[in-house]
């Protein structure tokens, strides 16, 4: 890909989170938004002045290097299939596709054709979980235990077309084998549904890591609460990352013993420092696409592939059928890879 002109990129989908993607391709340093794609039109006066097109076929016939597809999941695997066969590079909105089927479709039309393609898993670019993952890496929590997310809050009306497994879930189960570098082996779910709808509106969930890790996941969207939690436990502490504030904090195990007869005999470990962590705080949003630029350019970039999606899909879909016919699930053997791979 020559970097000597900006690339040409377009959108697919001007709503909720596409109306941001148009926002942020508008104004990113070496690219040019050159069409939007979304049959209902402009409704918003989202497009940043980019023409408004009707069909993906229109998008394609500008000569676009990358396109954006922010349309409803259902979608996702006929436009991503149609950027393939038209040579054009893809960022894919989280789930990458409806089915575990439809996300290997689509990894198997990118790579065999040698596409740059990556999945809009934007809480990777959240700076608190950042700056965790690289702490993490450097070894300053030692062995890691347990990781703990906890995602809630209220409805949100432009979900139509899935659950809060597909929609919420799959933030938290990709990012909790992104920060740690490692895969699921089992995961064991209970669903509840209690907002009149088709599908599932909560969710518990308990999963084991291919190093041992214990993780549990909390997520609904049945709460007036708005709360996104993870914390890593390990043993020289607990990272706490908020990414609704993008703060990390760490409460460290001490070394100092305690002397309160009565809480030493509930605590399995002492009390030490709390560290808030002064971090830059960038927007995610600009981030990931600042990542996917410069892959799509050849340079070296941390995007989410497709194959890690398509991952992430997998145990969604486990989740699913752990809820369904109430037992654990154990991820194939195929999707035991390295994470990070």
């Amino acid at each position: 890909m020559s970097t000597g002109k900006a690339l040409r990129a377009g959108l697919v989908g001007l709503g909720s989170m596409g109306r941001h993607h148009a926002r942020v391709l508008s104004g990113l340093e070496g690219v040019d938004l050159v069409g939007v794609v979304d049959p209902m039109g402009d409704k918003f006066g989202a497009s940043q002045g980019a023409p408004i097109l009707n069909t993906v076929e229109e998008l394609i016939s500008l000569g676009v290097d990358y396109a954006v597809v922010a349309c409803p999941t259902h979608l996702h695997e006929e436009v991503g299939l149609m950027l393939a066969e038209a040579g054009v590079c893809a960022l894919i909105e989280k789930p990458v596709a409806e089915s575990v089927e439809g996300a290997r479709r689509l990894v198997e039309a990118f790579e065999s054709r040698g596409l740059v393609a990556g999945v809009g898993h934007i809480e990777r670019c959240n700076p608190a979980l950042r700056s965790l993952r690289a702490r993490l890496e450097a070894g300053e929590l030692g062995d890691v235990y347990q990781v703990v997310t906890r995602r809630q809050g209220p409805f949100p009306h432009r979900i139509a077309d899935v659950g809060v497994v597909k929609d919420l879930a799959t933030h938290d189960i990709d990012l909790t084998g992104w920060v740690l570098g490692r895969t699921y082996v089992s995961i064991a779910a209970h669903t509840v549904s209690k907002s009149g709808r088709s599908h599932e509106d909560m969710v518990s969930a308990v999963g084991r890591l291919d190093d041992g890790t214990m993780v549990n996941h909390l997520v609904n969207w049945l709460s007036p609460l708005k709360e996104r939690f993870t914390s890593v436990t390990g043993e020289r502490g607990c990272f706490i990352a908020d990414t609704l504030t993008a703060d990390l904090t760490f409460h460290s195990n001490a070394a100092v013993t305690t002397e309160w007869e009565a809480l030493q005999a509930f605590r399995g470990v002492s009390e030490g420092d709390m560290i808030r962590y002064a971090i830059p705080k960038r927007e995610p949003l600009l981030v990931e696409h600042e990542l996917f630029r410069d892959a799509v350019l050849g340079k070296e970039a941390d995007i989410c592939t497709l194959r890690q999606g398509m991952r992430t899909v997998q145990v969604a879909a486990a989740v699913l059928e752990s809820a369904t016919h109430n037992r654990s699930v154990s991820l194939q053997a195929e999707d035991l890879a390295t994470h990070g791979s």
